[in-house]
């Protein structure tokens, strides 16, 4: 096999890795502790309590996707656009907690596994799928 036929760094159909979820991890904790604490300043996200499930980062960990939930689901885009505003101000505090050679730049985006998972529910208690899983 020659030198030339690896696929050193390639990502290709692999998932995240160990580094990428850790440092999404105490990505997603921090900001989170954030949130709970009051220590974003502003209107919309102090009247609304904000979930975060999920934050993926990409490859080299220049970018934090920030998926987020208000709870109900209710305001999601004035909420998405607070957060957006204050994300200098975040992304600052998360260079602060973590020792990394970049500060990841942060994006807000809507979390929908909720709705995906509520749709699969409703998918599945239907009666033609459910006749389909039932036992003959």
């Amino acid at each position: 096999m020659s030198r030339g036929s690896k696929s050193k760094g390639s990502s290709a159909g692999k998932g995240p890795s160990q580094r990428m979820l850790r440092v999404g991890e105490l990505i997603r904790h921090k900001i989170s502790e954030m949130l709970v604490r009051g220590d974003i300043h502003d209107d919309i996200i102090a009247s609304h309590s904000i979930t975060i499930p999920e934050v993926r980062l990409s490859p080299d960990l220049k970018i934090a996707t920030v998926y987020v939930m208000p709870l109900g689901g209710a305001d999601m885009k004035p909420v998405i656009e607070a957060l957006t505003r204050n994300k200098k101000y975040i992304r600052a505090e998360v260079a602060h907690t973590l020792d990394l050679k970049y500060a990841p730049d942060v994006r807000f985006r809507e979390d929908e596994t909720f709705e995906e998972a509520t749709r699969i529910d409703r998918l599945l208690d239907s009666p033609k799928v459910r006749q389909d899983t039932q036992k003959k």
